[in-house]
């Protein structure tokens, strides 16, 4: 038994890794988070010439950064941080978009990337996530969008994760047990839904 718990472990967390294979799309798409491995990621993509433009989306203001805005903080956001990055890595400026809704979670983000595709005609798009959230965003965006149109999901590969003994650091760990529940939640229908009115 003792042997059987950690080889279950480990192969949990690299369960949770997944990546389709490349092919030419309408834009390549950021989600938020993990700055600047995502954003990384999506330079590469885009200077093997797979799609001619980089999305990016941007969380909701949250609380916290209300505050700091009303004690005169300056806050520097997750997108203003991707976009520099972008071009630093030879992203052209015209070539980055900021999708105009903010985002509460992953639902939100494939349902106004699939929105955006079905506003400008792209049938195919290339989602850049991290390592261990990119089983639960192809599951969501098959759960929601379905097969068309196509999502190809990769993961930032310079991001640092531990698959294989998730459990040795507290921010894998965090990260497994976040998407093992985040998939649970797909799976029943998103009975779980974010708290849109923070107290």
């Amino acid at each position: 038994m003792a042997v059987l718990l950690p080889w279950s472990a480990s192969g949990i967390g690299q369960w949770l890794v997944v990546a389709d294979p490349l092919e030419p799309a309408k834009a390549i798409v950021v989600l938020s988070g993990r700055v600047p491995f995502r954003a990384m990621e999506a330079a590469s993509i885009y200077r093997a010439g797979l799609a001619p433009e980089v999305w990016l989306t941007k969380e909701v203001v949250h609380a916290e950064e209300q505050a700091l805005g009303r004690l005169g903080v300056a806050v520097v956001r997750d997108e203003v941080y991707n976009r520099e990055a972008l071009e630093r890595l030879g992203v052209k400026p015209e070539a980055i978009r900021l999708l105009g809704d903010g985002v509460w979670n992953t639902v939100d983000e494939v349902r106004l990337i699939a929105r955006e595709l079905a506003r400008t005609g792209g049938d195919r798009v290339i989602i850049v996530t991290s390592k261990a959230h990119s089983r639960r965003v192809r599951a969501t965006w098959a759960a929601i969008v379905g097969i068309s149109p196509r999502a190809i999901v990769r993961y930032a590969r310079e991001e640092p994760y531990g698959g294989r003994g998730w459990w040795r650091n507290t921010r894998d760990a965090l990260d497994v047990s976040r998407e093992v529940f985040g998939l649970m939640n797909v799976w029943a229908g998103f009975p779980v839904q974010p708290d849109r009115h923070p107290r």
